[in-house]
């Protein structure tokens, strides 16, 4: 089977796009051929975590396939049935943090970024009805992020008000999309007019410049929840249109890790400040039953052939995305 491996040097440079050889499932686990997978922000950043010297790996968290082979004693699932990838290994009860040994698929353990992934049969799960592949390809990671960071973290509800800066990355968008479908007012910020445009018409009650004073462009509003990735460059704007004892989950820190902050400002307002990262199998079962209950589906920037990968790993380094970037198998 041909894979996209990455080996010898750090970077995009160490990428390969070659053959390699394909295995059988064991016992409890699942052989999947990929249509579709997702390129997410954690493809780059492991591009520089992996050491060279280290066994070459496939990337790729997300993917949606055709189950052709089952290990020994797979009962829950059969050959031929069309099925999504759950990329949290290790992780099946709702519980306050990820347990021990967890780890999420496409690194350190071979990923999705080839023409067939063996499994164990708990990651996978039925493929969503009303998506396409390209859809159901492209979206575990960044909506299942997307929805423990706002319902189980930051539990909104109908009628909130929920601010989202640096609106067009996946987890972004799905933001949008699941918060509009609880019923939130949502506010987003980009420097960009063209992601704010699409912003609005995606549902958007507000799409606001991040280079201006976020407090005069939403004329005073304050927020009920924000959710930040951003990190330094945003953070203090983001702290600043919280309500007093508003809360804001942060699951990201794409532009800066270490942030100052107003420690008296923060304890006299009541705020909550809550950190987030993925989420459970049984989150992952309920986000998609949200998805299906209100037919969302992910916003698609461009898909990939996977041999044209330079393309889109080059896109989404530039943040020129609206949604996800995604690959063709």
């Amino acid at each position: 089977m041909k894979a996209l491996i990455h080996e010898k040097q750090k970077g995009i440079a160490g990428l390969v796009y070659r053959e390699t050889t394909e295995s059988d499932p064991g016992p409890g686990e699942v052989r999947i051929q990929i249509k579709a997978a997702g390129l997410n922000h954690r493809d780059l950043f492991v591009l520089d975590r992996h050491d060279p010297v280290d066994p070459p790996f496939i990337l790729g968290s997300d993917g949606a396939g055709v189950i052709d082979s089952l290990g020994e004693g797979v009962e829950n699932h059969a050959a031929g049935e069309e099925i999504i990838i759950n990329p949290g290994m290790g992780w099946r009860k709702n519980s306050a943090a990820p347990p021990e040994g967890f780890s999420i698929l496409g690194f350190p353990s071979d990923g999705t970024f080839s023409e067939s992934i063996i499994l164990p049969e708990e990651n996978v799960n039925p493929k969503p009805a009303h998506l396409s592949w390209e859809e159901a390809g492209v979206l575990s990671l960044s909506a299942l992020t997307a929805y423990r960071a706002l319902f189980t973290r930051g539990n909104v509800q109908p009628g909130d008000k929920v601010l989202i800066p640096g609106i067009g990355s996946g987890v972004a968008t799905f933001l949008l999309q699941f918060a509009k479908a609880a019923g939130a007012e949502v506010y987003v910020t980009s420097r960009s007019e063209e992601k704010q445009k699409r912003a609005l018409e995606l549902g958007a009650d507000a799409a606001i410049d991040s280079s201006v004073d976020w407090k005069k462009a939403l004329s005073g509003e304050k927020m009920d929840l924000v959710i930040e990735s951003i990190g330094a460059a945003t953070f203090n704007q983001s702290f600043d249109q919280l309500r007093k004892g508003g809360t804001l989950v942060t699951f990201g820190a794409s532009a800066g890790d270490v942030i100052q902050m107003d420690l008296r400002k923060f304890f006299y307002g009541q705020y909550n400040m809550l950190g987030s990262t993925m989420g459970s199998a049984e989150e992952y079962k309920d986000m998609l039953q949200f998805m299906e209950k209100h037919n969302v589906k992910p916003v698609i920037d461009k898909m990939f052939a996977l041999e044209n990968f330079k393309e889109g790993f080059q896109r989404l380094e530039r943040a020129d995305q609206f949604g996800k970037i995604g690959f063709v198998i």
